[in-house]
């Protein structure tokens, strides 16, 4: 858990200071206060960067560095950025450290307004989303992850000189591509496994419905044999491929589909079904990164509370039983009547000035 933070030149903050409780953090402010820069300081304190920001955009205007000093339990986080030398370190307990890997991050849990998307936008976000929860909680996944998409990138590169008298070049491609993709195939088709015997009735909670939910990977390919179905394919359609500029087939090309009661939800669900569904799934991330880590993760909302109507407020809240939870709002009451008196902190904000 976190228990102070120190914001130096980050975002909208010259210099400010901030101190966490155990349980709900409430962070309080009219808009442009600096209350998501404040969240998306923790983010990077845990998990060594943000999900919505390059490291040369955290520092604040006509800065030259920016720098977040955090203290954890019984340990110290110290994250510094360098415009000139556009060079970031990480300092835990007086130990320095270039970047954060999986086993030195802290377990962080984020939601947003925007993450309401993920069902009715395309697949690629549903896929990032998805990979980016198997890279923090499955050990060797992002290494997988990350040389499939330097292989897709070298047979695209020479599909798209749109000569095919070289495709006996993408063969060795076509092999290395056949391989992860397998192992990215069969780590998200046990993801969603997962997902299914857990989300189903925490949808009913929250939702109050007893409609089933249900997740599908949308894969090309059966998981079974997938490498050997991908190699057979990619070679079958590497004329085309020569005309697209593009490879058309493999883990970058697939999709998750939520279902409700047997419909797709991005078709037929409401907006209410879609705050429960999303809220559903960020309750099974909490626990499959507790699981994974063997640490419970800090809960980080984000203004979620004004999305939601008061059944699944009081549905939410009661999932932050032992968290600890770190919510911006522009109206407290909306927030603080759902807990008990004392039970929370409460963070004022002023709004922020260039």
């Amino acid at each position: 858990m976190i228990s102070s933070l120190r914001a130096q030149n980050f975002r909208s903050y010259a210099d400010a200071s901030f101190e966490f409780t155990p349980g709900v953090n409430i962070v309080v402010g009219p808009n442009a206060s600096g209350k998501t820069n404040l969240l998306e300081a923790v983010l990077v304190l845990c998990r060594g960067g943000s999900y919505r920001a390059r490291d040369p955009e955290l520092v604040k205007f006509n800065k030259s560095w920016a720098r977040l000093d955090g203290y954890f339990d019984n340990q110290t986080r110290t994250y510094k950025y360098a415009s000139e030398q556009a060079e970031k370190n990480f300092v835990i307990d007086d130990k320095p450290y270039k970047r954060l890997s999986l086993d030195k991050s802290l377990p962080v849990v984020w939601f947003e307004p925007n993450h309401l998307q993920l069902l009715i936008r395309g697949p690629e976000q549903r896929r990032d989303y998805f990979d980016e929860l198997l890279e923090r909680t499955q050990p060797g996944f992002k290494q997988q992850s990350s040389a499939y998409r330097r292989a897709l990138a070298q047979r695209n590169r020479l599909l798209k000189t749109g000569d095919s008298s070289r495709r006996d070049q993408l063969f060795v491609w076509d092999v290395r591509l056949a391989e992860l993709g397998e192992k990215i195939a069969q780590a998200r088709e046990a993801l969603v496994n997962q997902i299914n015997q857990e989300i189903a009735k925490t949808y009913s909670k929250i939702a109050r419905s007893k409609i089933e939910l249900s997740v599908d990977y949308q894969s090309q390919f059966k998981i079974e044999g997938y490498a050997s179905r991908l190699l057979a394919k990619l070679g079958a359609s590497a004329e085309l491929d020569f005309v697209r500029g593009f490879t058309a087939y493999g883990p970058h090309r697939e999709d998750f589909c939520f279902q409700l009661a047997g419909q797709n939800t991005n078709i037929s669900a409401s907006r209410g079904e879609i705050r429960s569904i999303m809220l559903a799934l960020k309750v099974f991330e909490l626990g499959l990164i507790e699981k994974a880590r063997g640490q419970t993760p800090i809960f980080l909302l984000d203004d979620v509370f004004s999305e939601l109507d008061g059944a699944r407020r009081r549905a939410l809240v009661d999932f932050l039983k032992n968290q600890q939870t770190i919510i911006t709002t522009t109206d407290a009451e909306t927030v603080v009547e759902y807990f008990s008196r004392g039970s929370q902190n409460l963070v004022t904000l002023s709004r922020s000035r260039p």
